[in-house]
Protein backbone atom coordinates (compact mmCIF):
# COMPACT_ATOMS: atom_id res chain seq x y z
CA UNK A 1 0.00 0.00 0.00
CA UNK A 2 1.08 3.58 -1.13
CA UNK A 3 -0.46 6.49 0.17
CA UNK A 4 1.04 10.34 -0.82
CA UNK A 5 -0.44 13.27 0.36
CA UNK A 6 1.52 15.73 -2.32
CA UNK A 7 1.47 19.15 -3.84
CA UNK A 8 4.01 18.05 -6.00
CA UNK A 9 2.56 16.51 -9.41
CA UNK A 10 2.94 12.72 -9.89
CA UNK A 11 3.55 9.87 -12.85
CA UNK A 12 0.68 7.89 -13.51
CA UNK A 13 2.16 5.49 -15.09
CA UNK A 14 5.07 5.31 -13.39
CA UNK A 15 3.06 4.66 -10.26
CA UNK A 16 1.66 2.13 -11.93
CA UNK A 17 4.52 0.52 -13.12
CA UNK A 18 5.62 0.49 -9.53
CA UNK A 19 2.80 -1.79 -9.02
CA UNK A 20 3.94 -4.64 -11.73
CA UNK A 21 7.33 -4.14 -11.69
CA UNK A 22 9.20 -8.36 -11.56
CA UNK A 23 5.96 -10.18 -10.64
CA UNK A 24 3.56 -12.45 -12.03
CA UNK A 25 0.66 -12.50 -10.13
CA UNK A 26 -0.60 -9.65 -11.15
CA UNK A 27 -3.25 -9.84 -14.42
CA UNK A 28 -4.79 -6.48 -13.86
CA UNK A 29 -3.89 -2.84 -13.33
CA UNK A 30 -6.80 -0.43 -12.74
CA UNK A 31 -5.84 3.26 -12.56
CA UNK A 32 -7.94 6.12 -12.53
CA UNK A 33 -6.50 9.79 -12.92
CA UNK A 34 -8.86 13.02 -11.61
CA UNK A 35 -7.66 15.98 -13.35
CA UNK A 36 -9.42 19.55 -12.71
CA UNK A 37 -11.46 21.05 -14.96
CA UNK A 38 -11.93 24.38 -16.70
CA UNK A 39 -14.87 24.80 -16.20
CA UNK A 40 -17.84 24.07 -13.28
CA UNK A 41 -21.57 24.26 -14.12
CA UNK A 42 -20.65 26.60 -17.20
CA UNK A 43 -18.49 29.10 -15.29
CA UNK A 44 -15.28 29.45 -16.04
CA UNK A 45 -12.83 27.51 -13.17
CA UNK A 46 -9.44 29.90 -12.67
CA UNK A 47 -8.13 26.95 -10.07
CA UNK A 48 -9.32 24.80 -7.26
CA UNK A 49 -7.35 24.97 -3.97
CA UNK A 50 -7.90 21.73 -1.43
CA UNK A 51 -6.94 21.88 1.91
CA UNK A 52 -6.81 19.08 4.39
CA UNK A 53 -5.01 17.74 8.05
CA UNK A 54 -2.17 15.67 6.81
CA UNK A 55 -2.33 13.10 9.70
CA UNK A 56 -6.31 12.69 9.67
CA UNK A 57 -6.35 12.61 5.52
CA UNK A 58 -3.76 9.74 5.57
CA UNK A 59 -5.28 7.84 8.65
CA UNK A 60 -8.82 7.61 6.74
CA UNK A 61 -7.05 6.72 3.41
CA UNK A 62 -5.31 4.38 4.72
CA UNK A 63 -8.27 2.84 6.51
CA UNK A 64 -10.70 2.83 3.25
CA UNK A 65 -7.26 1.02 1.31
CA UNK A 66 -7.29 -1.70 4.22
CA UNK A 67 -11.05 -2.00 3.71
CA UNK A 68 -10.42 -2.15 0.00
CA UNK A 69 -8.16 -5.15 0.55
CA UNK A 70 -10.68 -6.76 2.79
CA UNK A 71 -13.06 -6.87 0.32
CA UNK A 72 -10.71 -7.79 -2.73
CA UNK A 73 -8.01 -10.37 -3.06
CA UNK A 74 -5.64 -7.18 -4.43
CA UNK A 75 -2.01 -7.25 -5.10
CA UNK A 76 -1.16 -3.59 -4.70
CA UNK A 77 -2.83 -0.32 -4.29
CA UNK A 78 -1.71 3.35 -4.87
CA UNK A 79 -3.19 6.22 -3.74
CA UNK A 80 -1.77 9.73 -4.01
CA UNK A 81 -3.67 12.93 -3.68
CA UNK A 82 -2.55 16.65 -4.57
CA UNK A 83 -3.21 19.32 -2.09
CA UNK A 84 -2.44 23.10 -2.81
CA UNK A 85 -3.45 25.11 -5.77
CA UNK A 86 -4.21 23.18 -8.63
CA UNK A 87 -5.09 24.43 -12.32
CA UNK A 88 -7.29 23.36 -15.09
CA UNK A 89 -5.53 20.20 -16.73
CA UNK A 90 -3.01 19.18 -13.62
CA UNK A 91 -3.87 16.28 -11.80
CA UNK A 92 -5.78 16.07 -8.95
CA UNK A 93 -5.61 11.97 -7.63
CA UNK A 94 -4.21 9.19 -8.86
CA UNK A 95 -5.82 5.46 -7.33
CA UNK A 96 -4.40 2.51 -8.86
CA UNK A 97 -5.29 -1.20 -7.87
CA UNK A 98 -3.72 -4.34 -9.27
CA UNK A 99 -5.41 -7.54 -8.80
CA UNK A 100 -4.90 -11.25 -10.66
CA UNK A 101 -8.53 -10.15 -12.45
CA UNK A 102 -9.62 -7.26 -13.97
CA UNK A 103 -13.14 -7.45 -12.18
CA UNK A 104 -11.81 -7.23 -8.52
CA UNK A 105 -9.30 -4.30 -9.67
CA UNK A 106 -11.55 -2.22 -11.29
CA UNK A 107 -14.27 -2.82 -8.09
CA UNK A 108 -11.79 -1.19 -5.63
CA UNK A 109 -10.57 1.49 -7.61
CA UNK A 110 -14.16 2.80 -8.24
CA UNK A 111 -14.88 1.91 -4.15
CA UNK A 112 -11.45 3.90 -3.17
CA UNK A 113 -12.70 6.89 -5.79
CA UNK A 114 -16.14 7.07 -4.43
CA UNK A 115 -14.49 7.35 -1.10
CA UNK A 116 -12.33 9.70 -1.96
CA UNK A 117 -14.97 11.84 -3.61
CA UNK A 118 -17.37 12.74 -0.62
CA UNK A 119 -15.90 10.95 2.25
CA UNK A 120 -12.01 11.89 2.19
CA UNK A 121 -11.03 14.82 5.02
CA UNK A 122 -10.23 17.15 2.27
CA UNK A 123 -11.62 20.63 1.77
CA UNK A 124 -12.47 22.31 -1.69
CA UNK A 125 -12.06 25.77 -2.74
CA UNK A 126 -12.74 26.78 -6.51
CA UNK A 127 -12.23 30.18 -7.87
CA UNK A 128 -14.41 31.88 -10.79
CA UNK A 129 -13.43 34.13 -12.93
CA UNK A 130 -15.93 35.38 -14.75
CA UNK A 131 -16.09 39.53 -16.89
CA UNK A 132 -12.43 40.23 -15.00
CA UNK A 133 -14.05 39.80 -11.49
CA UNK A 134 -12.82 36.61 -9.45
CA UNK A 135 -14.87 34.62 -6.57
CA UNK A 136 -13.87 31.67 -4.44
CA UNK A 137 -16.58 29.06 -3.04
CA UNK A 138 -15.75 26.47 -0.54
CA UNK A 139 -17.72 23.51 -2.39
CA UNK A 140 -19.79 20.84 -0.70
CA UNK A 141 -20.05 17.09 -1.73
CA UNK A 142 -22.66 16.81 -4.60
CA UNK A 143 -25.83 13.86 -3.68
CA UNK A 144 -25.18 11.86 -6.94
CA UNK A 145 -21.15 11.27 -5.28
CA UNK A 146 -22.98 10.73 -2.24
CA UNK A 147 -25.25 7.84 -3.62
CA UNK A 148 -22.55 5.93 -5.62
CA UNK A 149 -20.73 6.00 -2.25
CA UNK A 150 -23.39 5.00 -0.63
CA UNK A 151 -24.15 1.80 -2.88
CA UNK A 152 -20.79 0.05 -1.33
CA UNK A 153 -23.35 -0.75 1.79
CA UNK A 154 -25.66 -2.21 0.79
CA UNK A 155 -28.66 -3.59 3.58
CA UNK A 156 -28.15 -7.13 2.18
CA UNK A 157 -24.25 -6.51 3.06
CA UNK A 158 -22.77 -7.30 -0.41
CA UNK A 159 -20.82 -4.50 -1.92
CA UNK A 160 -20.74 -4.10 -5.44
CA UNK A 161 -19.22 -1.80 -8.52
CA UNK A 162 -21.54 0.11 -10.57
CA UNK A 163 -23.87 -1.98 -12.86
Amino acid sequence: MTIRLQREPFDAASEAGKLTRGRTDVGAVVTFTGICRGDESGAKLVAMTLEHYPDMAEAEIARHVEEAEQRWPLKGVTVIHRHGRIEPGEDIVLVVTAAAHRHEAFAAAEFLMDYLKTRAPFWKQVEYADDGKREKVWVDAKATDDALADRWARPDGRREAAE
